[in-house]
């Protein structure tokens, strides 16, 4: 269900808030749409994140989340909104389009997804999951007709192997965004300039410098400092207070 929305590359094109596809009926929202529209920005994000705190979410409501906190020069909080967007339809166009724009403003270091990911990422976990099941069921299908009709099995043989091959293939890419969803957290610097330590205390030294929208992967957390890293030999300690954790789980719509 693509969002009708503005990219941010058609710089000549005004930024207009989304509707949601579902009838919105909250106040909330309305208002926060009219603020946006009268270019007060940081208040009209202030009003979407009290429905998110609200858990009236939608891939609407973050994609203008993220809208208004750009159009306010918090790139990290932006890039945060769309990643939140992302969950739930990953392959809007114009969402991506908004947070490859917003990725461009964020100096170095920052750990960008591979290439992989993102072809992972245009599909959901049970987007995944489905496909990986159907394709196991058709190649049990297939097995229970050799075993009714052996005499298909020269003609079949070919359809096998290569629904066997796309089974293995579709349950690793299952595994692999699993994996991406449940074991693997991501923080985003809202900071304008915050410093990575070797070591989760203000008094350690410096390891490197990252600047307000950095994409960090969290290894490990000790009471307020996150241990994250921006690539090899780029890992170190962060405050937490400095950043945006974003959560495994795609919200839940509500609207």
């Amino acid at each position: 269900m693509p969002l009708r929305g503005v990219s941010l590359v058609l710089l000549l094109v005004a930024w207009l808030p989304l509707s949601s596809h579902a009838a919105l009926s909250d106040s909330l929202f309305d208002a926060a749409n009219k603020l946006y529209e009268e270019g007060k920005f940081a208040e009209a994000a202030t009003a979407y994140e009290s429905l998110v705190q609200s858990r009236q979410v939608s891939a609407a409501l973050y994609f203008n989340l993220g809208n208004a906190w750009f159009k306010s020069h918090q790139i990290g909080r932006a890039i945060a909104a769309y990643r939140q967007a992302e969950q739930i339809t990953p392959r809007d166009p114009d969402l991506r389009a908004n947070l490859q724009f917003a990725r461009n403003q964020t100096p170095a270091p920052t750990l960008s997804p591979s290439r992989w990911q993102r072809w992972l990422g245009r599909l959901t976990l049970n987007e995944w999951t489905v496909l990986a099941a159907v394709a196991l069921w058709l190649y049990l299908l297939l097995l229970a007709i050799l075993q009714w009709r052996p005499n298909l099995r020269l003609v079949l043989r070919t359809y096998v192997l290569a629904l066997a091959v796309l089974t293995a293939l579709l349950c690793a890419c299952a595994a692999a965004a699993l994996c991406g969803t449940q074991f693997t957290r991501a923080a985003i610097v809202f900071a304008p300039e915050a410093t990575v330590h070797y070591g989760p205390l203000a008094e350690s030294p410096a390891a490197f410098t990252v600047h307000d929208g950095a994409e960090l992967r969290v290894l490990d957390q000790k009471d307020e400092w996150l241990q994250v890293t921006a690539g090899p030999r780029r890992t170190g300690w962060l405050r937490r207070d400095q950043t945006i954790l974003l959560s495994s789980k795609a919200p839940s719509r509500t609207y």
